[in-house]
């Protein structure tokens, strides 16, 4: 049965939160909750920057968890990008709300409680940058479906490919050989990011 997708959530915030306020609360997100299997601070820092390399106005985060990861990639946005985030689990999507709304930056994030298998097919591109930190069975999956949503010179970025490569190869595999794509592997924490790059006229 498919899960209640809820509307966006809109900031009640007034004055836009510092980048400092944003990296307090991120820090005290790893204090207090532990057990998220969320991405690595340095992770977090490279996915930001990418998304300002990339001037990215619409992002796809498949697996928002407690919102960790989600939050340093609306960090690297314009104040007129969106990023669309899914989660199958309440627990994990509820802890989220309360993430993005102590945070401020809420207005820029549209946080959806979803199957991503369900949800991503009913979602239009392009998007900028897609990243993938879900179910590693079904990295595959989810690269088939958002591989036409993203555009010329956009990113797919997918988390664990180097600690859980395993139980990756078939995706690495695919990567690494699309016509579609260029990819590189980057090791800036424990757990390695693949980074995909779609081609194009002006990148080839």
């Amino acid at each position: 049965m498919a899960l209640m997708i809820l509307p966006p959530r809109v900031s009640a915030q007034g004055a836009k939160p510092t980048r400092e306020q944003v990296l307090r609360h991120l820090d005290k997100m790893r204090e207090t909750q532990p057990g998220m299997w969320n991405i690595a601070p340095s992770e977090g820092e490279y996915l930001s920057n990418l998304v300002q390399k990339l001037k990215a106005q619409r992002v796809l985060e498949i697996g928002t968890s407690n919102g960790y990861s989600a939050i340093w990639l609306a960090l690297g946005l314009p104040e007129t990008g969106q990023l669309i985030t899914l989660e199958i689990n309440r627990r994990r999507y509820s802890l989220a709300q309360n993430n993005f709304e102590a945070t401020g930056i809420d207005g820029l994030i549209d946080s959806r409680l979803a199957d991503a298998l369900e949800e991503v097919p009913k979602l239009e591109g392009p998007f900028d940058l897609v990243f993938l930190d879900a179910d590693k069975q079904d990295y595959g999956k989810y690269l088939e479906m958002v591989l036409p949503k993203v555009s010329s010179g956009g990113v797919i970025a997918a988390h664990n490919v180097t600690d859980m490569a395993s139980q990756l190869q078939d995706f690495l595999e695919t990567i690494r050989t699309h016509p579609e794509l260029r990819t590189e592997i980057v090791v800036v924490g424990p757990s390695g990011l693949s980074i995909s790059y779609k081609k194009g006229p002006s990148n080839p």
